[in-house]
């Protein structure tokens, strides 16, 4: 069994960290050999209870020395969606839910021509670059910024609702995107220029364990059954050992038996 186990293992590893070349992870620091440019880690929750609101959000990513991610310019944005494109792509599992940004309105402006200028970048970040949907900002009690993504969503008057920017309250539930420093630590596992194909985008080593755990649920049937097969057959080398123990002083009696019969004939 523990060599079994030990090859389960392994081959685990080795699957978990062959996927960081091939694409983004959920949960992961995402960086670029090129030390210039920021890092990024995409927080995506399959379970709907364990999606964050807007503060949960912002205070995880401060908690690991990151922000919640602003967005500089245009280019910044077509990085972000082409990681979302890796994250989602068809296999992962992986589908409808917005992610939030840094984006915030903490003024109670109610006018469509006020709103809009209210908002500003939670990192203290100075861009004015915006990406909103048609028809947003709606303002209101809405003062958060999701990044839509829902590509099963059929498509609105602004086309579909994917990468475009939505303001919404702030006590919702969404996944988050997270922005660090560049991180030179990090380069054992950095790609090499933020124009890379998603396929030649990595992550770092905290990926072992998400990827370990996917790959080890689908085998414990397997273990049950071997663990099922390992105990019968003890079972019955022991029920055949314990046969064995009862029929040796038998035959042995039997033995002496046919003996002393020979014996008392010799005699008459």
């Amino acid at each position: 069994m523990i060599p079994a186990l030990s090859l389960l293992l392994g081959a685990a590893l080795l699957c978990g960290h062959g996927a960081f070349s091939r694409r983004v992870v959920s949960g992961q620091k995402v960086c670029f050999a090129d030390i210039k440019h920021p890092c990024y880690k995409m927080a995506y929750f399959h379970e709907l209870s364990s999606r964050v609101s807007f503060q949960e959000a912002r205070l995880a990513c401060e908690s690991e020395g990151g922000v919640l991610l602003s967005l500089e310019n245009e280019a910044e944005q077509k990085l972000i969606e082409s990681m979302l494109q890796n994250l989602t792509k068809p296999g992962t599992g992986i589908s409808d839910g917005d992610f939030w940004i840094g984006l915030w309105r903490n003024g109670d402006g109610q006018t469509s021509g006020a709103c809009p200028d209210l908002y500003q970048w939670s990192d203290g970040s100075n861009s004015q670059y915006r990406n909103w949907y048609t028809d947003e900002p709606s303002c209101g009690s809405e003062k958060c910024v999701v990044m839509y993504h829902q590509p099963t969503a059929n498509p609105g008057l602004g086309g579909p609702y994917l990468y475009q920017w939505n303001d919404d309250r702030c006590n919702m539930k969404h996944n988050y995107i997270c922005k660090y420093e560049p991180d030179p630590v990090e380069k054992p596992y950095l790609t090499n220029q933020p124009g890379d194909t998603p396929e030649h985008v990595a992550v770092t080593e905290a990926g072992i364990i998400p990827n370990l755990i996917y790959v080890i649920i689908p085998t414990i049937p397997l273990l049950l059954l071997i663990l099922v097969a390992f105990g019968t057959c003890c079972f019955q080398m022991l029920h055949k050992s314990k046969g064995r123990t009862k029929t040796s002083p038998n035959q042995s009696t039997l033995w002496i038996s046919k003996s002393t019969r020979k014996e008392s004939g010799m005699e008459v």
